[in-house]
């Protein structure tokens, strides 16, 4: 009966290992990404990533776009004017480029880009939500996976209050957004 007992728990134990490590495998061809459809940007990706510098970045759907005068990810709600002073900017660390293009049909008119430098992004989401509210929503934050360090228990999705960090396949590690309006 020992022999029996000790052979059970022999098998047991290589079925168990062998769950273990097929679940590493997985985790291998896996990595964490918010899915933007789902994130409400409430700036815990900003203070949970354990990195000094959160590997969540802002990203800029150019696609979807408007180009508009006034961006609501970049202003202020209650801005002065429409300067780019500091005080009427909506981001805290300024990570947030705008500039004039022309546009090639229409040289009259006037539109502005913005792009986002990512080493002052903090992945707060900020002009997130304010573009979501106001704007088309083009602006989302996604998991930068030359920075992520792909933990086991991510601890962003951990304190995620919508549960929008996910493991996505590593051939396809970022997800888009369309624009919502």
């Amino acid at each position: 009966m020992l022999r029996t007992g000790l052979g059970g728990a022999g098998l047991l134990g290589i079925g168990g290992l062998a769950w273990v490590s097929a679940g590493r495998s997985e985790l291998h061809h896996t990595v964490w990404q918010i899915d933007p459809t789902v994130c409400e940007a409430c700036g815990n990706c900003a203070t949970y990533c354990v990195l000094e510098e959160s590997a969540v970045k802002c990203v800029h759907n150019f696609d979807a776009c408007g180009y508009c005068r006034i961006c609501f990810g970049y202003f202020e709600p209650q801005r002065t004017g429409d300067h780019e002073g500091a005080e009427n900017q909506l981001c805290p660390t300024g990570a947030i480029i705008r500039r004039l293009v022309k546009d090639q049909n229409y040289r009259d008119i006037q539109k502005h880009e913005y792009t986002i430098d990512e080493k002052l992004c903090i992945g707060c989401g900020v002009c997130v939500k304010g573009c979501e509210n106001d704007g088309n929503g083009s602006l989302y934050l996604q998991i930068r996976h030359d920075r992520c360090l792909n933990c086991n228990q991510c601890s962003i999705a951990a304190a995620c209050p919508t549960q929008a960090i996910c493991r996505v396949p590593a051939d396809h590690p970022y997800l888009t957004k369309e624009a919502s309006h």
